[in-house]
């Protein structure tokens, strides 16, 4: 069955909205919009992603929660057990800022590294 999706690309500060026409999962035609809003539908609608930025436990320093943050894009549909993993873990300082705190997330092959010094 053929649908059509809007969707708006946040690629850049424009925001255009680029009309997707869809036959169930399969994308036929990307409607509007410059390359780079074409790839970012493309990746959007097969494999959605997102940073992350959150906090985990750290020992030994000033304040209680050390902020960190993924290298790279993380799979949007593994967030939530992203973010499990990270309340239950605790760090030792002292960390350096860029130190990764988690390699390979959720087998991702995303680290998780510190956002600063502590």
């Amino acid at each position: 069955m053929r649908t059509t999706e809007n969707v708006i690309c946040i690629t850049c500060p424009k925001g255009c909205t680029l009309e997707v026409l869809k036959d169930g999962e399969s994308i036929l035609e990307i409607r509007q919009g410059c390359k780079k809003g074409h790839s970012y539908v493309q990746q959007e609608l097969t494999d959605p992603r997102r940073m992350v930025a959150s906090t985990v436990k750290i020992r030994g320093a000033l304040h209680p929660l050390l902020p960190v943050y993924t290298l790279a894009p993380f799979p949007k549909g593994k967030i939530l057990e992203l973010m499990k993993a990270l309340r239950a873990m605790q760090v030792d300082s002292p960390v350096k800022t860029g130190q990764v705190v988690l390699p390979n997330a959720l087998d991702t092959g995303i680290d998780i590294i510190a956002s600063r010094d502590m």
